[in-house]
């Protein structure tokens, strides 16, 4: 019989060889031992291969390695989370570390919230490596609401580090779009935000740098490169219960990205955030559209 985890590390990977031993040796401290580590890589070109290979022969942690084509973090996602052995899927970048108790502090809060059909997850803190905590200190030390709430409602800014139940995840595929390889984890998380809540906590167990040419840097190229992606994540943002305001910045980076999605007609455009709100967001979008092709 197949073995079964309470969680499952997930690292999507591509040409990171070079930092990948950081985070293997963080899962190596890690006081909770009983997980899987299931790295899928997207095509690398480098020796990730074969260093990862070599973490295998160490045998000490239990490793599932799946190489495919290039087709982007979101495809590898999405093929992770059907491999997933693990009751909770957590997405730990190649380029980023884990606290020594970071899977520990994960079970613990999730314990209080597993049979809980009103929670999809939990979610700690992510933290440069300095130590800070990235957006900024909070002054709760757990706290249960949906993730536009978290936003929204109380204000809390900066990159989370967000574990899902796998069950729920599995409802909520990525969208496939041809010839786009990036689309923001924005666009799932939002609609399980619509249906479920996460238990935050006031942790640092996660600690991440943004590399030069990670896909943080990389923000508004990788929107103008796949805009089919970026006008989809925007549109779904009118029909969710946020501040007006959000839904016209949503409504003017629709616009400020519209022009690159070539494929869809003006019209089809139009009828995705509609007259009203086209009238307010075009003009500001498309001035940020031209901006953008200056640099």
């Amino acid at each position: 019989m197949e073995k079964s985890y309470l969680i499952t590390i997930f690292t999507p990977t591509y040409n990171r060889a070079y930092t990948l031993t950081r985070l293997y040796n963080s899962l190596l401290t890690q006081t909770y031992k009983d997980f899987e580590w299931l790295i899928i890589d997207d095509g690398s070109m480098d020796n990730t291969q074969q260093l990862i290979q070599s973490f295998i022969d160490e045998n000490i942690i239990t490793i599932c390695y799946y190489k495919q084509e290039n087709g982007g973090k979101y495809r590898a996602v999405n093929k992770g989370i059907k491999l997933a052995k693990g009751e909770l899927f957590f997405i730990v970048d190649s380029d980023d570390y884990l606290a020594d108790n970071a899977i520990e502090r994960v079970l613990f809060h999730y314990e209080n919230i597993k049979n809980n059909k009103e929670f999809a997850g939990v979610c700690g803190n992510k933290a440069y490596f300095s130590g800070k905590k990235v957006g900024g200190e909070v002054n709760y030390s757990v706290l249960d609401c949906n993730s536009f709430d978290f936003r929204y409602k109380h204000k809390i800014k900066g990159d989370m580090a967000e574990v899902f139940k796998t069950d729920i995840l599995k409802q909520f595929p990525f969208p496939k779009i041809e010839n786009e390889i990036f689309i923001s984890e924005s666009i799932v998380w939002n609609k399980i935000a619509e249906k479920y809540k996460l238990r935050y906590f006031n942790e640092n167990i996660y600690f991440c740098e943004y590399l030069q040419y990670g896909l943080s840097a990389q923000s508004v190229k990788l929107r103008k490169n796949n805009s089919q992606g970026a006008t989809l994540l925007y549109s779904e943002m009118l029909k969710y219960n946020i501040p007006y305001i959000q839904k016209i910045k949503a409504a003017i980076n629709f616009w400020r990205f519209a022009p690159y999605a070539k494929k869809l007609s003006f019209s089809a455009k139009l009828k995705k955030i509609g007259f009203f709100m086209s009238a307010i967001a075009l003009p500001v979008g498309w001035l940020m559209y031209l901006n953008d092709k200056r640099y």
